[in-house]
């Protein structure tokens, strides 16, 4: 097997980027969570007075104190961050898992909160919780546009024709009006019919952002990042809106205060494509 079609099938088994949308399926997962270190964030007046949420990360295998790749702590962080809640991070070494962390999460797993005195682990379980807890804002996905496991195969052309979907799902959701008019959505009589246009915003749900792409989104970091450093592999120019809507998500504040280091996307990647 080819170096390119082993990380391709590599990424494609870790990160499950699988999304459905309404015309054609698609994506990723993996699971995985140093020195354990606290480090409290507190975000947005709106949650000031609400204890600090606790929640085991995997630390950096390249700075101390730092967060590490796991894409699944990125996802839970994300949603902490876009509902203004404060958390306080635990950072776990995944070298040499501390006594107190393998009790409250047996199996070795990140992430894991901690809700009403009970450690909760599961990304999907995480977020789910944190939509019921803290409905507002709301980050709800219609369940047409939900996540979904891809069970096709992990090749290099495969991966594509995924991108290719999103990035034709994505120009869907961008429509924008010509002149200044400037309105969410507008109604027209055509032939004694009421045609209804919506303008969308960048995201899977459109003009606002939610569940899904927080999800999404750190897959599609790591394998940008992971591609390029391994294979010299980018998207094409071919995929504008795919390449538009990484450029939007990495962007945002939230997403660059939890992503983790490039170098740290490298190594964790480093024993799956190197073997």
């Amino acid at each position: 097997m080819s170096t390119a079609v082993a990380l391709s099938s590599s990424l494609k088994h870790n990160l499950a980027l699988g999304i459905r949308f309404p015309q054609n399926p698609s994506f990723y997962r993996r699971n995985g969570p140093k020195v354990s270190t606290f480090r409290t964030f507190t975000v947005a007046m709106a949650a000031i007075n609400t204890t600090p949420l606790e929640i085991c990360v995997k630390a950096s295998v390249t700075t101390p104190n730092k967060l590490g790749d796991c894409p699944f702590c990125q996802r839970v962080l994300l949603t902490m961050e876009e509902k203004h809640l404060p958390y306080e991070m635990k950072l776990v070494d995944f070298s040499n898992k501390p006594e107190w962390f393998l009790q409250i999460s047996p199996e070795g797993k990140v992430p894991v909160v901690k809700f009403d005195e009970k450690w909760v682990p599961d990304s999907d379980v995480i977020a789910q919780s944190l939509e019921e807890k803290y409905p507002d804002p709301p980050l709800v996905t219609p369940q047409e546009k939900a996540l979904v496991k891809d069970p096709s195969g992990g090749t290099e052309q495969a991966l594509l024709d995924e991108l290719s979907s999103f990035n034709d799902y994505i120009k869907e959701n961008v429509r924008p009006l010509s002149g200044s008019l400037n309105v969410l959505r507008f109604v027209y009589l055509l032939h004694n019919r009421f045609i209804v246009f919506s303008l969308k915003g960048p995201f899977i749900n459109g003009e606002k952002i939610s569940a899904a792409d927080l999800s999404l989104a750190p897959k599609l970091y790591h394998l940008e990042i992971a591609l390029g450093h391994y294979k010299k592999w980018s998207i094409p120019d071919t995929l504008p809106y795919t390449k538009s809507y990484m450029k939007t998500i990495f962007s945002m504040d939230s997403f660059m205060k939890t992503r983790a280091s490039a170098e740290d996307v490298i190594a964790g990647w480093r024993p799956k494509v190197m073997g």
